[in-house]
């Protein structure tokens, strides 16, 4: 699946994800993929060639690659964009699955008639609460989890986010340690600082908005619970406008972003 693909799922969830959600697929998209995309790949095009070693050893210059670069970087970040992309597309998956559940309750109920109500179900923004506020908390846990995830092992990998200028090898079959010098090592250092750097700015906009949804909840929770505790101090009956202010308020707050 080409990025663009997978920016064109991502966008069609995100129209039912709140500002912070969106501002989080902007950063996505704009300092990550298009940053790995248009420059770093070009960056590190010439990683293995350009590794040079002081030696003529048969397979010393491999080995000695192999083993400061078992993973190269753009592929690292290429697995962990499409990792912290995936959950989003179970928001996407649980928003279809209403969605085909509302058309067929509304061709049962209209027949002929149903299209025009679809049309306009399409372009409906669902407002997260319920199971799908269940399944968003679920994705943002998981994005968080592979970000922390993958930034813990590109430290683990290499040793911390600068890339050095030289390296001492003592692998076999070098005959002795030798020193091997990487490529534009400035230069991918500073890429390697961006890149984290985004992740990390996109960790804390998840950060953010697991918090505002949980306390966004919380208030709504506890808004009602003290309705509740109102009417049953009353000892009387609500009355019908009572009922319909109370309702035009929950709704009014299930619309907010």
């Amino acid at each position: 699946m080409s990025w663009g693909s997978l920016y064109a799922q991502l966008t069609g969830a995100n129209k039912h994800s709140t500002s912070l959600g969106k501002i989080w697929l902007s950063v996505l998209f704009i300092f990550r993929i298009t940053i790995l995309v248009v420059a770093a790949e070009r960056v590190w095009g010439d990683e293995q060639s350009d590794f040079t070693c002081n030696t003529q050893q048969p397979g010393c210059k491999n080995v000695c690659y192999d083993h400061f670069f078992p993973v190269s970087h753009i592929r690292l970040w290429c697995l962990q964009l499409i990792f912290v992309s995936t959950p989003a597309l179970l928001v996407a998956m649980h928003v279809a699955y209403r969605h085909h559940g509302k058309k067929r309750t509304i061709r049962r109920e209209k027949g002929d008639k149903a299209e025009e109500e679809i049309k306009v179900l399409k372009e409906q923004r669902i407002h997260i609460t319920g199971l799908l506020w269940w399944t968003y908390i679920c994705s943002l846990f998981f994005r968080l989890l592979f970000e922390v995830g993958f930034m813990y092992a590109l430290y683990f990998l290499y040793d911390g986010f600068r890339m050095p200028r030289l390296v001492k090898c003592e692998q076999w079959p070098c005959p002795n340690q030798v020193d091997c010098f990487i490529s534009r090592p400035t230069e991918k250092t500073i890429f390697t600082l961006f890149m984290v750097a985004s992740s990390g700015l996109c960790i804390v906009l998840n950060v953010a908005e697991l918090l505002y949804l949980v306390i966004k909840e919380l208030m709504r929770c506890s808004g009602c619970s003290s309705g509740r505790r109102s009417y049953a101090h009353s000892g009387s009956k609500p009355s019908d406008k009572s009922l319909l202010e109370n309702q035009k308020n929950e709704l009014l707050s299930s619309s907010m972003p």
